[in-house]
């Protein structure tokens, strides 16, 4: 499972009041690995006051002011921050239980910068002057590979301006929210969040109320003004990665009423918000709880009932009848996501077809539906459903009982999926003592581990032909005693096939082999007989659709339900082409993703509309 990668900007009044220290721990505990951009005025101003030293600054042309950072005047803007900001935050993270890495960017070039062009500023008796020696600059390069080191080394890694100046020379002050901002795009962060004194960037700075809640690239520094417009900028930068990036406050990420989301794809049509929002916000497996919150507060705006449960699904949910259809989707994506974008009408990114696009069919579904007071509609996006643990479904499956299933996996929006093979997965480990492999008949823990793997999918694929397999994982151990070499093994197995007796193959007696079962969860096929089948039948019927029925030979959620809701009528419905799943071409057309919609939306009516003892 991947560790999900926050960067985290707080200025130093948000680092002095604790809140964000105890919401960091909050995302170390949940997994996350956390990079902290620390801001520094206060720990500035502390420590010239400490040392009794003026702090100069510029008058600019345009009137503003600025700190003067002359070459020996970096000096004490290091140790601004190495004697007081960062041991702050460290002691802070400490008294938390959590282990963290401190520094100044500059220090081993972890940042490297470029020097901005002379300034022109305006002398105390009111002359233009061109300055030539003030240390200030941008963000240029970033050393990924050792700060991801640190970053899976600690708890947290924090770091603050300034940054090494690449053609040499003292180092360059950055803006810290710039400098967060360039190091979320280089460590393809999945979160960036720039935390502030205010709620977000509000449209009025008298009203700290008036927060706006969605912008798009160009769309926010007209509201911006002060330290705000940097923050603007660097959202806007920040957009140009794959992060989903929001302006937070006053002084916390946790209330959803001070958060501004900068958005980096616009959707073509309003009815196509929720899609482009659901695909932009990253949910790799284990990280599904922005992506859940986010769509919990869209349903709550809506008059929806809807929660994040103990598993991390997002449960949300009309009516309290006791006729209950579940509409089951999954928030999680496997991992690489990149920047989502429009083109033309397709909507390009991670997740766009599995299956995220299911899942806000769903929930648009759901805000729309004629619920009669017996019924009970719910929706659950479960987490996990990309890795074996499947936690979300089991979950859904021992506390969530209905009458009847969709799933919202792909299969295009004129098919209807019947089934899925089931999935058999084996962890089979080959050990050898050491010895030299240029020894006579030496047989190496690979070798070994080879053989094995040919011969339990030899043994497996005889009992259940139709299986398909493929050896999707191999590690190799070097030991003062042994060598081992262990695969993972994954058979997508028929409906038809008989567990019992695939289990029995794997495991047959191998020497020096060991084989464990991760995972059997048998398939499932219903029929074409279910209420289910007959409303989407007459929904396709009603749209002039001809569909087809299919089983496919991946796994999905349904085969969780299966393995305990015997006689609940399931089927799986979603747009998309399920042959882009988990490739860097996946993507979703407008019209395909309004035509499921609308397909659902019927079969959701009709089966509502059933009389008693026909569902």
């Amino acid at each position: 499972m991947t560790r999900p990668l926050y960067v985290i900007k707080a200025g130093s009044a948000t680092l002095d009041r604790g809140t964000i220290h105890r919401e960091v721990a909050g995302l170390v505990a949940r997994g996350a690995r956390v990079l902290l951009v620390a801001g520094g005025a206060t720990g500035i101003e502390r420590h010239y006051a400490a040392i009794g030293r003026p702090m100069p600054h510029l008058t600019l042309v345009g009137g503003d002011s600025v700190r003067y950072c002359p070459p020996e005047e970096m000096v004490h803007l290091v140790d601004a921050y190495e004697r007081v900001t960062l041991p702050a935050v460290e002691r802070e993270l400490k008294a938390l239980g959590l282990a963290a890495f401190t520094a100044v960017a500059a220090r081993g070039g972890l940042v490297t910068g470029r020097a901005n062009r002379p300034l022109k500023a305006v002398s105390a008796e009111g002359r233009t002057l061109v300055v030539r020696d003030h240390r200030a600059g941008v963000p240029a390069d970033v050393d990924a590979v050792r700060l991801a080191a640190l970053l899976d080394t600690y708890d947290v890694v924090c770091l603050s301006p300034p940054v090494a100046d690449r053609d040499g020379g003292a180092p360059l002050n950055v803006d810290a929210d710039v400098l967060a901002a360039a190091l979320a795009n280089a460590l393809g962060a999945d979160h960036l969040r720039l935390v502030t004194g205010t709620a977000g960037l509000l449209t009025d700075p008298a009203d700290p109320t008036s927060t706006l809640v969605n912008v798009h690239p160009g769309e926010g520094a007209r509201y911006a003004g002060g330290r705000m417009r940097q923050k603007v900028r660097a959202a806007e930068i920040a957009l140009e990665g794959s992060a989903d990036v929001a302006i937070t406050g006053p002084h916390t990420m946790a209330d959803p009423a001070g958060w501004t989301r900068f958005w980096r794809a616009k959707e073509p049509a309003a009815d196509l918000s929720l899609l482009t929002k659901t695909v932009s916000v990253p949910s790799v497996s284990g990280d599904e709880n922005e992506l859940a919150s986010f769509l919990a507060e869209w349903c709550r705006e809506r008059g929806m009932t809807a929660e994040v449960d103990k598993a991390g699904n997002l449960v949300a949910s009309r009516g309290t009848g006791p006729r209950r259809l579940l509409l089951l989707g999954h928030l999680d994506t496997v991992p690489h996501h990149w920047p989502v974008e429009w083109r033309d009408d397709e909507l390009w990114g991670r997740g766009s077809v599995d299956a995220k696009g299911s899942l806000a069919n769903f929930l648009e579904v759901l805000a729309h539906a004629d619920i009669p007071e017996d019924g009970h509609l719910c929706v659950v996006g479960a987490v996990e459903e990309e890795i074996s643990s499947s936690k979300g479904a089991y979950h859904v499956r021992d506390h969530y009982p209905a009458d009847a299933v969709v799933i919202g996996e792909p299969s295009g929006s004129q098919k209807l999926t019947l089934g899925y093979f089931g999935l058999f997965k084996l962890r089979v480990t080959a050990a050898v003592s050491s010895g030299h492999s240029a020894g006579m008949d030496a047989v190496s823990a690979p070798d070994l581990l080879i053989r094995a793997l040919g011969e339990i999918r030899e043994a497996v694929l005889a009992k259940a032909p139709e299986a398909l397999s493929a050896v999707i994982d191999i590690t190799c151990e070097t030991g003062r005693e042994e060598h081992r070499a262990t695969g993972t093994l994954n058979f997508r197995v028929p409906p038809s096939a008989d567990l019992a007796e695939l289990r029995t193959a794997a495991l047959g007696p191998r020497e020096g082999v060991v084989v464990e079962v991760l995972r059997a969860t048998p398939g499932y096929a219903g029929g074409r007989s279910s209420s289910l089948v007959k409303v989407f039948t007459r929904a396709f019927a009603e749209a002039g659709v001809r569909p087809r029925f299919v089983v496919k030979k991946g796994t999905s959620d349904m085969n969780t339900l299966a393995t305990t809701w015997k006689d609940v009528p399931m089927v799986a419905y979603g747009p998309g082409d399920s042959a882009l799943d988990h490739t860097d071409e996946e993507r979703i057309g407008g019209m395909e993703y309004r035509t499921a919609r609308s397909l659902l939306a019927d079969a959701v009516n009709r089966w509502f509309a059933l009389p008693e003892g026909s569902r």
